[in-house]
């Protein structure tokens, strides 16, 4: 033992024997670093950042309604639009911190605004991610920040074309893409579901709050036969519940039942869609219903070769009535082979045509034949 070790253990009252026991714990293998079990593999806690994009363009034929222009000529209007340009900024503190950033681009159309008809830049994502994989089941975390809502979220990662236009839920049910809050999800054992649920602003990302009335919105995911054969191993069926008030006492609540199949020749799904909208706590409540049905052929392989989408959406804005609203998609895809990594690029052709039934004075029927573009990197 040192001399300065042992002035030290002798002025605290050591003894002789006290002095040998503690140099040896001070020189022995009782001080020597813990080891991993063998065979385990600890936490790989090396900070990354990435960089990636995502782009959507199209040209559009709009082959109906016609418009009139300043010289009283009536065409049909065509148009090239880049309807979302993302720039994702993603990265890990520690495997258990994680981050995302998300800029996106919008036409600006504010009155007055010396920036009318340009295209600006705004926030889309930007939270923090918690995970909990060390303390509960793998896939475990917590959001904070402006984040995916649960949905749309787990709808678009299966119907996959939502750079041919938003989804079903997202058109009739004004739900929003992304919103500021707090989420917490969950992954059952053995593929066997999930469950996402936060509370949020619910005005969206393009809008701040407006009040202290809160968006409370669950998904649960049932997969009940994972370990199957053939289509009933992807088997899912999916409940959604959006609960909000545009006010104190005026209710804005929304329910989605869903059903997915993916396979390795097709994905489908079926949503039914109901809600109840009261925009001022004067007003009466009124019920909205709708379903969609889409599915996605592979005729070589999911995102490898020619594929096709047939989609169908039928919304009614009151039950009490029979006027409704019915769209039908139909389009043929090729996704570009992408051997190494996941990016991926695709080029559709698609044709779009919105009709309404039962109205006392039915708008005009909508056509539109669309290029659809989609790049993610």
């Amino acid at each position: 033992m040192t001399p300065l070790r042992t002035r030290i253990c002798r002025s605290i009252g050591l003894g002789t024997a006290a002095l040998t026991i503690w140099a040896a714990l001070l020189s022995g293998s009782a001080w020597a670093q813990v080891t991993p079990a063998a065979g385990s593999v600890p936490p790989d806690d090396t900070q990354v950042i990435r960089l990636g994009a995502v782009i959507f363009y199209d040209f559009t034929y709009q082959i109906t309604p016609k418009q009139t222009d300043a010289g009283g000529h009536e065409f049909s209007p065509t148009t090239f639009n880049l309807s979302r340009a993302y720039i994702n900024v993603t990265g890990n503190i520690s495997h258990v911190v994680a981050f995302r950033i998300t800029p996106d681009i919008t036409r600006e159309t504010g009155s007055g605004s010396s920036l009318s008809g340009s295209l600006t830049f705004r926030i889309k994502y930007a939270y923090a991610q918690f995970n909990l994989d060390d303390w509960m089941w793998k896939g475990t975390w917590v959001r904070g920040g402006i984040q995916q809502t649960p949905y749309i979220d787990y709808f678009d990662t299966i119907y996959r074309y939502r750079f041919q236009g938003t989804d079903f839920i997202e058109r009739d049910a004004g739900l929003s893409s992304a919103d500021a809050g707090v989420s917490f999800r969950t992954q059952f054992p053995n593929n066997y579901g999930d469950v996402h649920a936060g509370i949020f602003n619910g005005e969206g990302y393009q809008r701040s709050e407006t009040n202290n009335q809160k968006a409370i919105q669950v998904r649960a995911t049932v997969r009940p036969l994972p370990n199957a054969n053939g289509l009933l191993r992807s088997l899912s069926g999916t409940v959604y519940f959006h609960g909000d008030h545009y006010a104190h006492d005026a209710v804005r609540n929304r329910f989605v039942a869903n059903v997915m199949v993916e396979n390795r020749r097709l994905n489908a799904g079926f949503d039914y869609l109901t809600r109840t909208d009261q925009p001022l706590p004067t007003d009466i409540e009124v019920d909205s219903d709708g379903y969609s049905f889409f599915v996605t052929p592979f005729f070589k392989e999911k995102g490898n070769g020619p594929e096709a989408l047939v989609r169908y959406d039928s919304f009614r804005g009151d039950t009490t009535l029979d006027a409704r609203q019915n769209r039908l998609i139909v389009g043929a895809a090729y996704w570009f082979p992408h051997p190494g990594g996941n990016a991926t690029a695709a080029l559709m052709l698609d044709f779009e045509q919105v009709t309404f039934s039962e109205y006392a004075t039915p708008p005009p029927k909508q056509q539109r034949i669309f290029v659809h573009g989609l790049i993610n990197f």
